[in-house]
């Protein structure tokens, strides 16, 4: 049984890039998707500084980190205008989507193609596009690390 693709992200708004992004236009290299939520205390404390030290130790390799800001709950307190705030006081330089919603469903369109369980959770894309892991709750740098090491490995 082969690996999923990895659906489209839908975002409405990106921090910390000029263009938008799309895991299409990443086909080729190696992508962390790092799902948070900045009242997330998990992600706060954990997921969102993992991803930015993967985003800072990779940086001259072809891994790909995007954030993805997809609000479940308590959505009037984590509008844009406070996610830029957020980022900008931890500092956080990778590329930060905001999943959209449709209709009246209160989780959003990336979260539910995906199939995510919460935040943070981060996945791992190989440069086929295939989802080569999903990892729910903490995760240990060095386990993210490896997995992300034997994917930059792969001859593209």
């Amino acid at each position: 049984m082969s690996a999923p693709i990895a659906p489209e992200l839908v975002v409405s708004r990106w921090f910390n890039t000029p263009e938008p992004i799309t895991l299409g236009g990443l086909r080729g290299r190696v992508v962390l998707l790092h799902a948070f939520q900045m009242l997330c205390p998990g992600c706060v404390s954990h997921g969102t500084p993992q991803a930015q030290r993967a985003h800072t130790m990779f940086r001259h390799t072809d891994l790909a980190v995007v954030g993805l800001h997809t609000v479940f709950e308590h959505h009037a307190a984590m509008t844009p205008v406070s996610l830029e705030a957020f980022n900008h006081e931890y500092r956080l330089t990778f590329p930060i989507g905001v999943d959209a919603y449709e209709d009246d469903d209160p989780i959003p369109v990336t979260m539910r193609r995906f199939r995510m369980r919460g935040t943070p959770t981060a996945i791992v894309i190989g440069r086929d596009g295939t989802i080569r892991r999903e990892g729910f709750g903490q995760e240990d740098d060095l386990a993210l690390g490896a997995i992300i090491g034997s994917l930059l490995a792969e001859k593209p």
